[in-house]
């Protein structure tokens, strides 16, 4: 098989840009030009939709006209189902941008090949229908449905590879949909079509935990890079958009600006404050004052001039309204004069990856210098581990690369020695931990707060008490002879008790 040839990237496989968000990134710049490309889904995988928006975003995008051969749905059929996401294809057929070639079978027609069959009519009618309208594009959908007429295995491979390469000899880059029964086994229904196609891309919709999760596979680039592994995607009110997640580059700046959280002795046991780029987890518990640690930090901000934004899971505007004021801080001017942006939503609204392709646009449009999300567990009702996982990476990726400082909290897990599946995906993401946790001395539920970690900087190792009232949040004093707090089982250390372990640790006399 002779190689495409690019002077421009030397021995490399030029690649044109498909125009659908993600996509090109995991596909490291689109798809390998003049070639076919398998695209292999189970039933509501979305494999038809993504056919249509890789033309329909080639003539908006790009200006270059496409072709769209259906065996299975009609033209009509197509234009119709696409219009909810604005597409007018009709519109981009009369003005000789796109060209369809019906293929679809009549209402109750089933026909069996049983000997050879010729595909040069159809090939014909390609052609005709590429010159029509100039195409350099051609979307296939679906090839299984005509194949399925074939008796002789070797006849589908055979004519297959038939087509591709009449595909190829026109010089169309082409994206031909197949079926596939299991997310998880055989490529293709007839275990033919990878073998003949130059590129193959599988889609899946899988079922965990009663949720579906839709994801995107490279499988294979012949003599092309792209990124490996299953990368999510959602249908949004712009059709199929990708979140290459684990794409992302560590080459975002660090900043050594400080910026204050808004509450003094905070800032003292955080070495001066937190990096201007950085990300804060705060974990506790119910009622440790996580809510009262971001009202602070955003209203710090809106005090300075700056834009901040927050996204409450738990709580609703109105509480948080309420909640501020009770602590002298009013977040309704602070709205008003556009520098606090407010977002409530449960989490069963959407799924995770909605959840972030929307904080995305909002972060985009807004440009906050402080966010905050109050709280991160609440997702975790949504999500299963890997789609939990990749939701922190990019939310948090993507705030570091616009050097915005975000305040995550969290709930631990209710037993003192596990940690929490949000704890456990975000902390060795964050740059900066404040645990605030309940300490039982005596018969009476008291409250100690510590930074565990400050990337970057020094800070106090102390576990200081603090106390909530009308004011807000007031650190004190370090607790002494007292052990176990952070393990969530404290106890008191008697004095002599005490004064035997710190002997432990004397430096020696020389």
């Amino acid at each position: 098989m002779t190689e495409l040839y690019d002077v421009t990237v030397g021995n490399k496989v030029p690649k044109v840009q498909t125009g659908i968000n993600g996509l090109d990134d995991i596909t490291a710049g689109g798809l390998p030009k003049g070639r076919s490309t398998l695209l292999s889904g189970s039933s509501g995988s979305c494999k038809t939709l993504l056919a249509v928006q890789f033309l329909y975003e080639s003539v908006m995008q790009f200006g270059e006209t496409g072709v769209f051969i259906t065996f299975e749905e009609t033209p009509a059929e197509i234009k119709k189902n696409v219009r909810s996401f604005g597409w007018d294809l009709q519109k981009l057929v009369d003005e000789k941008k796109i060209a369809f070639v019906d293929v679809s079978p009549e209402p109750g027609e089933r026909t069996t090949i049983m000997g050879d069959y010729d595909f040069s009519a159809l090939l014909a009618r390609i052609e005709h229908a590429k010159n029509s309208v100039n195409a350099t594009r051609i979307s296939i959908d679906s090839i299984s449905a005509i194949f399925s007429q074939f008796v002789d295995g070797g006849i589908v491979r055979a004519e297959l590879f038939r087509i591709t390469a009449g595909l190829k000899q026109m010089g169309l880059t082409s994206l031909i949909t197949a079926e596939r029964t299991d997310e998880y086994g055989d490529i293709s229904r007839f275990g033919t079509e990878e073998f003949v196609s130059d590129n193959v891309m599988i889609l899946r919709n899988v079922s965990e935990d009663e949720r579906r999760r839709r994801t995107i596979e490279v499988l294979k680039f012949r003599g092309a890079g792209h990124q490996k592994g299953e990368y999510p995607f959602t249908l949004t009110e712009r059709g199929v958009e990708v979140l290459p997640l684990s794409s992302l580059e560590l080459t975002m700046p660090s900043s050594d600006v400080r910026m204050s959280s808004g509450d003094a002795d905070m800032d003292r046991m955080c070495g001066s404050g937190f990096f201007r780029d950085s990300i804060i987890l705060a974990s506790g518990a119910t009622g440790t004052g996580k809510t009262l640690l971001v009202t602070t930090f955003l209203n710090e901000g809106c005090k300075r001039g700056e834009k901040t934004l927050v996204y409450a899971f738990e709580e609703s505007r109105y509480q948080l309204l309420r909640n501020a004021k009770g602590w002298g801080m009013d977040f309704s001017k602070w709205e008003k004069d556009g520098l606090l942006k407010i977002v409530c939503t449960y989490p069963e609204v959407r799924s995770l990856p909605d959840h972030l392709l929307t904080m995305k646009r909002e972060i985009e449009e807004f440009k906050p210098k402080r966010i905050a999300v109050d709280s991160l567990s609440a997702l975790e009702r949504v999500s299963v581990g890997k789609s939990f996982q990749e939701f922190v990476i990019g939310v948090t990726s993507y705030i570091k690369h616009r050097e915005t400082a975000g305040l995550f909290t969290v709930v631990p897990s209710s037993s003192p020695r596990a940690v929490s599946v949000s704890e456990q995906h975000i902390s060795s993401l964050t740059d900066s931990i404040i645990l605030l946790r309940y300490v039982e001395l005596m018969g009476e539920m008291r409250r100690g707060l510590t930074v565990l970690k400050m990337r970057g900087s020094t800070h106090e190792k102390e576990i200081r008490e603090y106390t909530i009232d009308s004011e807000g949040l007031h650190i004190g004093d370090a607790f002494h002879n007292v052990g176990g707090i952070i393990s969530g089982a404290p106890t008191h250390i008697i004095r002599g008790e005490s004064d035997r372990m710190g002997g432990m640790f004397d430096s020696p006399q020389i």
